[in-house]
């Protein structure tokens, strides 16, 4: 039997950005983060009538940590390796996510770009309305994925070009492309993954699940999420992106939104006998949307 040939359309943008970021040097680190903390304030503000998903914890860290790193928020400038150019890399002004969702696009199943700009001082609150715009089944019809929309029907030379074009410019590539890419898989029993999403730094949030950890010498259960940060060697080297993922982990295990935005050590809102609760296993949507 002859095997059928599919010509590949609603996927061409993923296409051309895979083809785009062949030039990456990605290196992979990763940490396991015991988030006893997070899951009590998420159960305390679910007592209360609100309902925050994972990742949103994950990218209001992120904006801080990031803020705080001001070379890993950045990209390599175009025209490196070239023989006549000085490496050059732009750092940015504020950090904006670049969320993977997966979403269905004119029926057939696609991984979509959410731009969530200003992390940097965005509360927790307001990162969830952001995510929660890109959760119906229908987001793939919003007005900022025309674009994509676009690649899926131009020839496939105009296409790349196109793709190309709004990249070059790496001052305007926030605005396009974000400055950090953000990518969750924890709503399966996936642990752990990596990946390399065009930006300095990629984030992968495995699933919350109970492993043992030690604490004050006695072995315990405790909720604990394996994050994944991969990042691209030409723009910075390991000890800078392995202080990254530290204060990601410092950040996370710590959380407290003190409702201005601000993340720190204090008690959460719910106390120890609260870890775990609220673990709802259930994904709001399907593979890599970053909505759990």
């Amino acid at each position: 039997m002859t095997p059928a040939v599919t010509a590949e359309r609603r996927r061409r943008h993923t296409l051309y950005f895979l083809e785009w970021a062949a030039a990456q040097r990605p290196v992979h680190l990763d940490t396991d983060i015991d988030m006893t903390r997070v899951l009590a304030h998420r159960a305390a503000a679910r007592e209360n009538g609100l309902r925050y998903s994972i990742v949103s914890y994950l990218l209001y860290a992120t904006g801080r940590v990031l803020d705080r790193h001001p070379e890993a928020n950045a990209a390599m400038a175009p025209g490196w390796p070239g023989p006549l150019r000085r490496p050059r890399t732009v750092r940015y002004e504020g950090v904006t996510a670049k969320l993977a969702l997966d979403r269905p696009v004119e029926g057939e199943r696609t991984v979509l770009s959410a731009l969530l700009p200003g992390l940097e001082t965005a509360t927790l609150g307001e990162i969830q309305q952001r995510v929660d715009r890109y959760r119906g089944e229908q987001a793939a019809e919003l007005p900022e994925f025309k674009g994509v929309r676009m690649l899926g029907r131009l020839p496939v030379t105009v296409g790349r070009a196109a793709f190309a074009a709004a990249l070059r410019d790496p001052r305007r590539r926030a605005a396009t492309f974000g400055t950090v890419s953000v990518s969750s898989l924890g709503h399966r029993s996936v642990d752990g993954f990596h990946s390399a999403g065009g930006t300095a730094v990629t984030l992968c949030a495995g699933r919350v699940v109970d492993r043992a950890v030690v604490r004050d010498g006695v072995v315990v259960p405790a909720p604990v999420m394996r994050l994944g940060l991969t990042f691209d060697h030409r723009v910075i080297d390991g000890a800078a992106a392995a202080d990254v993922l530290s204060d990601l982990h410092d950040t996370m295990e710590a959380f407290h939104d003190g409702g201005d935005g601000t993340a720190g050590t204090h008690e959460p809102a719910v106390g120890a006998d609260a870890r775990g609760a609220d673990r709802d296993p259930r994904p709001v949507g399907g593979l890599g949307q970053g909505t759990r």
